[in-house]
Parts: C-alpha cells; structure tokens; sequence
C-alpha cells in the first residue's frame, strides 16, 4: 500500500516577538483539507513557526505518511533540510533556543518521511497567507493559553 501524500502549509506570528502569537496550519490530502490554529500570551515568532509545523505531524492520522511542509520560517525549513537540528541533539542543544519545542518535533518527525520546502513569505501565495490570517486571528482571540515552554532568557 502507498504511503499517504499529505501537503501542510504552516505559519507562525507573534505581536512584540516576544508578545502575544498564533500558529495557522492548512492540511492537504486528496480532497481533504483541514485548519487548524490556536493563540498564545506570550511567545515568539520563531516558537510558533516551529509549534504550527509540530501540531500538524501530530494531526496526522497515519504513521509514515509523505508529509511535504511549506513554511515560510527560514529557522524551521533549514534546521531540519540542512541537518542543523541533529547536530543540535548531538551536542545536547548547548546554547540553543526553544529545546523543548525541537524534542517534540524530532519526536513526531521520525513517525513520517517528511520534507520542508520554503516559501517567500507574504508573496501573494494563497495558502501560505491563509495559514498567516490563521496565525494573526489566533493570537488576537480574547483567551489565549500560555505557552508554558517559553523561556524569555
């Protein structure tokens, strides 16, 4: 049996950076589309690019899908395609931001065969900018969770 072929498209935003933020997910697969988003009091922009892309690999119902991510996050798409992250782990995340969100991802990444491609962001790219609306909308909502990770150091 093939593998499932799931596109995600994913953005993150934070108002203040740090300061309130938001993630915006759009899933794709086959006639299926799916989005999600939630909004935090206090986080930043990098945290929410790297939660958005996380929350949707765990949405995923099957292990082992063909996961292709569009993200407009340089720090996400390269950490993972230019291999930066597993060094990371090699040298225990020594001086490194955002630990907690990187052991999630590898958690859930080695579920799936997963690529990142990058996208320009704010390009006129209507999935890239719905998943941004998503993330903005998000983070404005009257009740937002914490972000219990964040560590403003």
């Amino acid at each position: 049996m093939a593998r499932p072929k799931i596109t995600i498209y994913t953005d993150g935003a934070a108002r203040g950076n740090p300061g309130p933020g938001g993630y915006g997910i759009v899933l794709l697969s086959g006639p299926h589309r799916k989005e999600l988003a939630e909004g935090y009091k206090l986080t930043t922009n990098n945290r929410m690019e790297l939660l958005a892309v996380i929350v949707a690999l765990e949405s995923l119902k099957i292990e082992g899908s063909d996961v292709t991510i569009y993200t407009d996050s340089k720090y996400v798409a390269d950490a993972v395609e230019k291999g930066w992250v597993f060094n990371w782990v090699k040298k225990r995340f020594k001086g490194k931001k955002n630990v907690d969100l990187w052991m999630r991802f590898l958690e859930i990444y080695k579920k799936h065969v997963v690529k990142f491609v990058w996208v320009k962001g704010h390009a006129n790219n209507p999935l890239n900018e719905r998943c941004d609306e998503l993330a903005v909308e998000a983070s404005l909502q009257p009740k937002l969770l914490e972000d219990v990770g964040y560590n403003p150091e």
